[in-house]
């Protein structure tokens, strides 16, 4: 099992919002309304870890050690959502999300292929990993900027974790996991070509409630994200390409073999296709779309 040792991994680097964070720092010249407006919406988009949670522990009921680890990834994930709602109660108290806006979020995401979702997930954390680093820069308050630095931080950590869970995949289920892995890397890896930011709260996950089906068309102010990316930190082709380049660097790693571009990891991912495709035809396996 992962999940101990993960815990006893970041139980012993997990900060306190009493003594970690330096409120007496804060500057009240430097944080505007709009500032504290992304805040808000950031806040927000961070309790959406409430359904994700569901939906992992719904779809991975197979799959008890990797559950116990939502623990962990729930626990720290809520508690972005509450420092950062914390923040505003000190310094915005106008801007604290109300209960029904975070509630809002809330919402039956469809089944998906555990796989998948994982590698979802894992380049969530790494593309999380990197607006929030560009979110510290942006802002010149020293308590936010020091949260959103903070929080990049476990992030990268909260990638590592299910970079495991991915390993431990590819040893379990061979192929099947790398096919899965590689077609959602392709995907998350290309978002510079993409009309919008790919991450996992802005994709449909309920066909039923299209097209209030991703977690930032119940935002408040659905257009957010795109304004705070593109417009207010700044997050360029230079930031979108090292997001792709550590998607990259990391499935390398992880299958051993070298990706320098998206479109070498596609074509391994067609070499997968055609294997699993062999393999199943051989055995009389229904072979599913990879």
């Amino acid at each position: 099992m992962l999940y101990p040792e993960l815990f006893k991994q970041l139980e012993s680097v997990r900060w306190d919002m009493d003594r970690d964070i330096p409120w007496d720092t804060f500057d009240p010249t430097l944080l505007t309304d709009e500032q504290a407006q992304t805040v808000k919406m950031n806040a927000i988009t961070e309790w959406a870890a409430l359904p994700a949670t569901e939906m992992f522990l719904r779809d991975n009921r197979h799959d008890s050690d990797f559950s116990a680890f939502m623990s962990i990834w729930f626990f720290e994930e809520q508690k972005h959502s509450l420092v950062l709602m914390e923040y505003l109660r000190r310094f915005k108290p106008e801007f604290v999300p109300t209960e029904q806006e975070l509630h809002e979020v809330r919402f039956d995401f469809d089944p998906a292929p555990p796989l998948e979702t994982l590698m979802l997930h894992f380049c969530g954390e790494i593309r999380l990993n990197h607006w929030y680093r560009r979110a510290a820069e942006w802002h010149s308050e020293p308590v936010i900027r020091h949260i959103y630095t903070t929080l990049s931080q476990d992030e990268a950590r909260h990638g590592g974790a299910y970079l495991r869970y991915m390993k431990r995949a590819i040893v379990k289920f061979g192929d099947e996991a790398k096919s899965a892995f590689s077609k959602v890397g392709v995907l998350m890896a290309s978002a510079r070509r993409t009309a919008q930011a790919l991450h996992p709260t802005n994709l449909h996950v309920n066909k039923a409630l299209f097209p209030n089906d991703t977690v930032q068309s119940r935002m408040p102010n659905p257009e957010w994200l795109e304004h705070w990316l593109d417009k207010q930190i700044n997050f360029d082709a230079v930031w979108e390409t090292k997001v792709g380049e550590r998607i990259l660097h990391n499935l390398s790693l992880l299958m051993n073999r070298s990706f320098k571009t998206v479109q070498e990891l596609n074509r391994y991912r067609k070499e997968l296709s055609v294997s699993l495709a062999a393999a199943a035809a051989a055995t009389g396996t229904p072979q599913i779309a990879a």
